[in-house]
């Protein structure tokens, strides 16, 4: 995201970008970034294309079209899978596509060996927009507070992540939420964030974990088919129970070596409440299984950004095995 940043800011552009991956809310901020900085205002010079429509005909069609009355053409392109089959002639024309158009793809996933993927990264500029990890969403909801003129205690900053994912969409709408609530006080504390925060799953992870540890499959999978009844997304409730595994076995690795629970609470920047009801669930579990739990979560989640499998069955699969009976 370096290089987007700089080219924005120093409205220096490359001919092509694509930008990908699953985080959507950054590809949609990025796209608007791009528009307003390479056209402002001007939307005579823009044209945009979604999935099918992207003929590569049309499209170099207007490329070789010159801007009016402007120094730059921008044309978007969305889903449109070129990424994943022969996309010539685009792939040809690229290399003397004129200097005054811009393309900027944003697609869902691309494949790496593909010739037209190659050419754009050999002209351009391609970056993957994936989840974020939880120091960056950290980052990110502090900063964005600050332009809302709030603060966030760490306490508040935990339970929020906790209760709503690592979907940044998700999370901008109770972002906003929770700067309108809070008005006329400068800090958002974690009886703010309770109040307000419309999606509470933690609580469900917490108790499927330990129907998991205590190997009831029937009952943590009903949890599980109740989170998707709620429509909570599959890749969330993967990314919570696999947070919930890394911080169980953060707590059993304290414990063992002979931590007390407010010295584990502060190594682990948690919550005393917190670290003693991870303190008492840890002793399901082994550490070589917590260990396990988290590398079957990181497959899973290769699985399906692979396309082996969609995201709620290997969220099932999963559950489905660390509930076994051994």
């Amino acid at each position: 995201m370096k290089v987007l940043n700089q080219d924005i800011k120093s409205r220096t552009f490359k001919p092509v970008y694509c930008l990908y991956g699953e985080e959507a809310f950054l590809k949609k901020s990025y796209k608007n970034q791009f528009t307003e900085a390479i056209l402002g205002n001007d939307r005579m010079n823009f044209q945009s294309f979604y999935g099918k429509e992207a003929e590569p005909d049309e499209i170099i069609g207007l490329a070789d079209t010159m801007p009016f009355f402007s120094e730059k053409r921008l044309i978007l392109i969305e889903n449109s899978g070129l990424f994943k089959k022969d996309a010539e002639p685009l792939t040809s024309y690229l290399s003397r596509m004129p200097d005054s158009t811009i393309l900027l793809f944003v697609e869902e996933s691309v494949d790496k060996r593909n010739r037209f993927y190659k050419k754009v990264k050999e002209l351009g500029y391609i970056t993957e927009l994936g989840r974020q990890s939880e120091a960056q969403l950290k980052t990110w909801i502090v900063r964005s507070l600050k332009q809302s003129n709030r603060q966030i205690s760490q306490a508040a900053l935990e339970l929020l992540l906790n209760n709503v994912g690592n979907d940044m969409e998700h999370i901008r709408t109770e972002l906003d939420k929770l700067v309108s609530y809070t008005e006329g006080k400068e800090g958002i504390l974690p009886g703010d964030v309770e109040a307000i925060c419309s999606v509470q799953i933690t609580g469900r992870i917490f108790d499927m974990i330990t129907d998991i540890a205590s190997r009831r499959q029937s009952a943590a999978l009903d949890k599980y088919y109740d989170l998707m009844a709620l429509r909570e997304p599959p890749m969330r409730i993967l990314f919570l129970v696999a947070r919930q595994f890394h911080q169980l076995l953060l707590v059993k690795e304290l414990s063992v070596s002979g931590k007390g629970r407010d010295e584990i609470a502060k190594k682990a920047g948690i919550q005393p409440f917190v670290a003693g009801r991870l303190i008492s669930q840890g002793k399901n579990f082994q550490l070589d299984e917590l260990k396990t739990c988290l590398e079957k979560c990181t497959e899973a989640e290769e699985a399906v950004k692979t396309g082996r499998l969609a995201d709620n069955l290997a969220v099932e699969l999963l559950i489905t095995e660390f509930s076994k009976q051994p």
